[in-house]
């Protein structure tokens, strides 16, 4: 019994889907600026670059570490960006449409003009962040996030205190 327990748990780790880890090449075009649509940037480290007007939608960014990156009108829309770290960095005018953008970081981040429609914002730390002229915020949204008495937020939208 233990050798035919043991001779399934071979195969099924024989024929077990790999994690889907992050793609260095897709990553180095990304950081040579690159556009890069539906690419793989899992953990990329993509702090402190510079990319302007680029197409990252529907990318997976999951825990990538954007800080202080500069990507202003960037496309981020419908992409995987759970746990990104954003912090200090210039976006403004990039679309965040309609992406999953739960636990991020945006402390000390440039928002103004930054598109947040239909986007995911549980969890996520606005401390700080300028983004009184950002689009597409709901208070339904925020009530999901949350900031300081630093943070800059669009007429009539509020946000909860991160603790």
């Amino acid at each position: 019994m233990k050798t035919i327990a043991s001779l399934l748990a071979v195969t099924a780790l024989a024929f077990a889907v790999p994690a889907a880890a992050q793609n260095a090449s897709q990553i180095a075009k990304v950081r040579a600026g690159a556009n890069c649509p539906h690419c793989n940037l899992f953990q990329a480290d993509l702090s402190n670059t510079v990319l302007k007007s680029k197409n990252l939608a529907g990318a997976r960014l999951r825990q990538a570490d954007l800080s202080l990156a500069e990507m202003n009108r960037t496309n981020f829309a419908a992409g995987d960006l759970r746990d990104v770290n954003f912090y200090g960095g210039v976006f403004g005018g990039a679309s965040f449409a309609g992406s999953n953008l739960t636990n991020a970081s945006f402390v000390g981040a440039y928002l103004e003009g930054a598109n947040f429609r239909s986007a995911t914002l549980a969890g996520v730390n606005f401390s700080g962040a300028e983004m009184d002229r950002a689009a597409g915020l709901t208070q339904l949204q925020l009530n999901r996030a949350c900031g300081d008495d630093s943070t800059r937020l669009p007429r009539g939208l509020s946000l909860p205190t991160c603790r």
